[in-house]
């Protein structure tokens, strides 16, 4: 499958305006065998002319480039997505277990109609998802809820933070969230959206093809940003997801990509699939790096740039499953950002199976003085 961002650079026509404007100037001196001087009205309306077609040009290279499934964007992706009925994945709310409570157990349930919103703050509410009650006796029951606002917004609160209801509820002294809220996820943008519509057509294999359970395993999910597929024995398959920001997928995660990649229209007959998290190489950072004689002045700005290049860098080694350690990469970035030299001890370069994923454990970095230029 071709690298989208290998392909070269397109223009369907010329658009520079002093360009466009010198050829329409030259086909009518051409045409007319006269010269045309600074300040000649004619020459005057031909540059009039001249800015108008370098407009419509402008138009015409960007339609042609909205064709192309690199360059388009936004609706035109979308439209090119809908050739093989691949649609971008809308957002998603957040979700949770709520604890409703009683004071003292009662001698009749108590019901909790379905949509009972809770909320940590006022502004974000989280409202159940089915009609549950507190049976005559208990003092609590749990309920599935949803972020009544779809996104990432709603994600990270922790248990106990959902803790004031929004709708009173008799006899229902308290509630509290007793799982972290996750799941929410915004609108899927183009970076994503524009790989799975490259690997959509390997879907409509029947065959199970490896960009096809790449392709079903990144639509699961909006968080799920890159895949590896293994197959270690015939006819067993292992997919390993992983999510934005390098991170490890939840169990939530990994039961959804199952659920879609078990699916009869999806799965081949012969098939075992097993939704695994990537495994984790964990390796230490530690270099000394030193200042030049003419840098030194600026040793503290300086030290900060090292220290996010480091940062930068082992970010862009969790960004993908598979990368190989890198130093000779690390090296170059603390040299970019001021280094005179560096001296890396740690990590060693490491070539990584298909589902493993480079983990930053402790980070050293080190002030080894100035020297000569």
């Amino acid at each position: 499958m071709p690298d989208l961002p290998a392909l070269p650079d397109i223009d369907f026509c010329e658009t520079d305006a002093a360009r466009v404007e010198a050829s329409v100037i030259a086909a009518y001196e051409a045409v007319s065998g006269t010269t045309l001087y600074p300040g000649d009205p004619v020459r005057l309306f031909l540059e009039s002319l001249a800015y108008v077609i370098a407009q419509q040009r402008s138009v015409i290279d960007y339609t042609g480039k909205m064709n192309l499934v690199r360059l388009a964007a936004g609706p035109f992706l979308d439209h090119l997505g809908a050739f093989t009925n691949c649609g971008r994945m809308s957002a998603s709310a957040a979700k949770t277990t709520l604890r409703f409570s009683l004071n003292a157990p009662l001698s009749f349930a108590v019901p909790i109609p379905s949509g009972t919103r809770a909320t940590p703050d006022g502004n974000i509410h989280f409202a159940t998802m089915e009609a549950v009650e507190i049976p005559a006796g208990e003092t609590s029951v749990d309920a599935t809820a949803a972020c009544t606002l779809a996104g990432s917004k709603g994600n990270g609160f922790l248990a106990g933070q959902i803790s004031r209801l929004a709708d009173v509820i008799p006899y229902v002294d308290r509630v509290a969230n007793v799982t972290l809220t996750l799941g929410g996820a915004d609108q899927e943008g183009d970076d994503k959206f524009r790989e799975r519509v490259q690997l959509s057509p390997e879907r409509f294999s029947t065959c199970g093809p490896r960009d096809g359970y790449r392709y079903w395993a990144l639509s699961a999910h909006q968080d799920v940003v890159d895949v590896a597929v293994v197959s270690p024995t015939p006819g067993r398959v292992e997919v390993y997801p992983l999510l934005a920001g390098g991170e490890l997928p939840t169990s939530e995660v990994l039961a959804a990509v199952s659920a879609l990649l078990r699916e009869e229209s999806v799965r081949p007959l012969t098939d075992i699939v097993a939704v695994l998290p990537p495994d984790p190489v964990v390796y230490d950072v530690s270099l000394v790096w030193y200042l030049g004689e003419g840098s030194a002045a600026s040793a503290a700005t300086i030290a900060l740039a090292v220290e996010a290049a480091v940062a930068e860098w082992a970010a862009w080694q969790r960004a993908r499953l598979g990368r190989d350690l890198n130093p000779t990469r690390l090296s170059t970035l603390v040299e970019q950002a001021g280094a005179k030299r560096v001296e890396i001890l740690s990590p060693v370069a490491r070539t990584l199976t298909a589902q493993e994923l480079a983990v930053a454990g402790a980070v050293d970095v080190a002030y080894g003085g100035v020297e000569g230029d």
